[in-house]
């Protein structure tokens, strides 16, 4: 295999679990990508936006000779595009997530880089205070540890979508960030990542390779392909200056003893954990939470007030700085668990089937129409569709956990 190979898809010899990892892939990178729903203005002719793109990396101390060596003779590409414009044909739910990211199969293999790991990822914990369980999640979970790492180029990938104008300022600065890190040396001009350009076995965009990455074996040169000191280190040294704290973990479920007020749940409202002990929250096996001062916790209901209950602390918070997505974060989390020999999830997950997009934009379509305001109809269940869902719930006498279910379909329809 070529020293600089790279992504993110779990080929494992059934294309169906490879096209579902390539949808899950997909929906995490649109998540964290910038967007814009507004017209834009037309493209300049490709020629002339080329020229203005080089003096631009020249005048950023990118060496002409790099420049032109990875710019002359680079044209669009319509897949981009067409993968840049596509939308995942359904929304994921908890159970269907989790079933796909979180395998008998990824739990063993993480288990034996803990180990097998186990004392490079020691000194990594004490440089940076991420803990060791963690960084094999995340690596897990981005590249199937190191498996997949991509097989787009991204220099051409980002000269597509810094082209195209519908998010051309993010993509430049992406663009212009590539090339200078292939400049410094750290990759080839070829280099391959996913076709939004992020690369290596977790997966950094060029800003974050640039700003983050660290050359642990203090060899020169950051490899984030190869070198498992740079890779463990950067991936902790990202997490650490994003607010890892070393001293908790990420969460855990909960039940829930007694009447409880769904309302209460949600990332925007945070308590000590000793408010949560007395309003009724324990842990899964029914004792109460852990004695220890931890005041930024959150109750979550991923799956509606049936499914799980989670209660979340600033590290899962940390977590979606580096993946706003959700159900990316307790996987995250989860594993992480998983990894040390910790039960799977006690309560039932729910549906394992994803939500299909047009029912996710129905149901946004019908609470715009009755005054919920739930944002453009897009197929995402995201913040602004579950303040909406709770809105309607509390008027209804729903149990307002701003769930997306069939009650809430049916109810809907009613109305």
């Amino acid at each position: 295999m070529s020293k600089y190979l790279v992504n993110k898809l779990e080929l494992r010899g059934s294309y169906i679990k490879i096209a579902f990892i390539a949808v899950m892939a997909l929906s995490m990178v649109m998540i964290n990508l910038p967007s814009n729903s507004k017209t834009v203005a037309p493209s300049p002719p490709f020629d002339q936006w080329l020229q203005s793109l080089k003096a631009e990396a020249i005048s950023n101390g990118v060496r002409k000779i790099i420049v032109d060596q990875a710019l002359d003779g680079t044209r669009p590409l319509p897949r981009i595009i067409e993968l840049d414009r596509s939308q995942p044909e359904f929304t994921l739910t908890l159970g269907s997530y989790f079933s796909k990211a979180i395998t008998p199969k990824r739990i063993a293999k993480g288990q034996e880089m803990l180990e097998k790991h186990k004392a490079l990822l020691r000194q990594v914990y004490e440089k940076f205070g991420v803990q060791p369980r963690f960084i094999v999640a995340f690596w897990g979970l981005e590249s199937n540890f190191g498996q997949y790492t991509g097989v787009f180029p991204v220099v051409k990938a980002l000269v597509t979508l810094s082209y195209d104008r519908r998010r051309s300022s993010f993509f430049r600065e992406q663009l212009l960030a590539v090339l200078q890190l292939i400049d410094k040396g750290h990759f080839p001009i070829d280099v391959k990542g996913s076709w939004a350009g992020a690369m290596g076995n977790h997966q950094f965009i060029p800003t974050t390779y640039r700003d983050f990455a660290v050359d642990f074996d203090g060899d020169g040169i950051v490899d984030l392909w190869n070198s498992l000191p740079d890779i463990f280190a950067s991936a902790a040294n990202y997490l650490a200056r994003a607010g890892w704290q070393r001293d908790q973990t990420w969460g855990r479920e909960v039940r829930l003893s007694g009447p409880f007020d769904v309302a209460l749940t949600g990332l925007q409202i945070q308590k000590p954990l000793r408010e949560w002990d007395s309003l009724g929250v324990r842990r899964v096996d029914g004792r109460k939470l852990p004695n220890v001062m931890i005041d930024g916790a959150s109750l979550l209901l991923p799956a509606g007030y049936k499914g799980p209950k989670f209660l979340v602390y600033q590290n899962y918070r940390t977590t979606m700085i580096w993946n706003r997505s959700r159900l990316y974060a307790l996987a995250v989390g989860h594993l992480s668990d998983r990894l040390l020999g910790k039960p799977a999830i006690q309560a039932d997950l729910g549906d394992i089937h994803p939500l299909a997009r047009s029912t996710v934009i129905e149901i946004q379509e019908k609470l715009n129409k009755a005054g919920f305001e739930a944002g453009e109809p897009d197929g995402r269940v995201g913040p602004i569709t579950r303040r909406a869902i709770r809105r309607y719930q509390v008027r209804h006498g729903l149990p307002p956990d701003g769930f997306p279910n069939s009650q809430l379909i049916n109810h809907l329809n009613a109305k």
